[in-house]
């Protein structure tokens, strides 16, 4: 046996720096003296608790590394590495509060810089273009909070302190599209291109065409938002973050009845469908922050990214997983083809 001990396996896979990761180990003794640890891609780790099978800790910022190593060390030996992803931040001084959107035109990410409610900024929202370049987008809108892109590849935003959504045009002018929806958060399109928008009082609307607003569903109220998105099967699935530890992801058929899909977790914030059917949330699951997986009938969950304050998360045409705090993005490199639009 390697004197530095034996990984067995990290999980999960995925994470990005500050998030905490748990690591089966054999054979390692938990004495972190002098060199003695932990260390993900040549950076050392702290420890948060450590045995003789199990080790939890932190990741440490590593700047530019996705793909990367993990491995044991003992008095300067070194045990086999593991392989583990990192996700690489893309942009940070933001202050998002659901999900990021892609331009389906051009793959550029859509970012807001929120602020809290009533509080106006200079600059609210930006684009990170594919080259890494980010630039602040020419609207004034207050506390932009959903942003979803319609079949025509139309951006759409809320503005939660008015209860409006804006039509934003490609040449920076923008228009008031409906209003009158209460504390406008979430938005999300249908398979006929129609607008669903939560209102985190206790009101899903639904947008017809001209801007006419509907009651679509009524359901418990968030003490934050509203996070929308439409499944594989053309319904409604929508998170509705309490002041629980066991909250549930609440899925909502054709004609505006809702029932619980998965019921545990802890904030449950953005929400993604990957093509394959699962459902992705931004949350706390078991004790464990970052991105939980859940399988298409909802009979089970993983913790899937590791993440601390992870609001939100979209998938990219090059199969990343584009994963959002409440002040920075990271990119993580996970194959997955997601669902974009809706």
């Amino acid at each position: 046996m390697n004197q530095s001990g034996t990984i067995k396996s990290v999980e999960p896979k995925y994470a990005i720096p500050g998030a905490e990761i748990a690591i089966e180990i054999d054979g390692f003794s938990a004495n972190m003296r002098g060199g003695n640890g932990v260390f993900v891609g040549g950076e050392k780790c702290r420890i948060v608790a450590a045995s003789s099978s199990r080790v939890l800790a932190v990741v440490p910022d590593i700047v530019g590394s996705i793909h990367t190593q993990i491995h044991l060390e003992v008095e300067g030996r070194q045990s086999e590495p593991f392989p583990i992803v990192i996700g690489k931040k893309l942009a940070g001084g933001m202050h998002i509060v659901a999900n990021p959107a892609v331009d389906p035109l051009d793959d550029a990410l859509i970012l807001t810089r929120s602020g809290s409610r009533c509080q106006q900024l200079d600059e609210t929202l930006f684009r990170l273009e594919p080259d890494g370049f980010l630039d602040d987008m020419p609207y004034e809108i207050l506390n932009p909070t959903g942003i979803a892109f319609d079949r025509e590849g139309r951006m759409f935003v809320t503005n939660r302190a008015r209860g409006e959504v804006y039509l934003m045009d490609r040449d920076g002018t923008s228009s008031v599209y409906a209003t009158g929806l209460g504390v406008a958060t979430g938005i999300a399109f249908d398979k006929n291109g129609e607008m669903y928008v939560g209102d985190r009082s206790g009101t899903i609307h639904r947008v017809k065409e001209l801007g006419i607003v509907e009651t679509f569903a009524v359901i418990e109220p968030s003490v934050a938002a509203y996070h929308l998105a439409f499944g594989p099967d053309e319904q409604l699935y929508v998170s509705a973050p309490g002041l629980a530890s066991f909250d549930a992801v609440h899925v909502i058929d054709h004609e505006g009845f809702d029932e619980r899909f998965f019921r545990g977790l802890g904030r449950p914030q953005g929400l993604a469908f990957d093509k394959a059917g699962n459902l992705y949330v931004a949350g706390c699951y078991r004790g464990h922050h970052g991105i939980t997986r859940i399988l298409p009938d909802g009979s089970a969950g993983e913790h899937f990214v590791a993440g601390n304050n992870v609001v939100g998360l979209c998938f990219t045409r090059k199969g990343e997983m584009i994963v959002a705090t409440n002040d920075s993005v990271y990119s993580i490199p996970c194959g997955i083809e997601g669902v974009l639009l809706g």
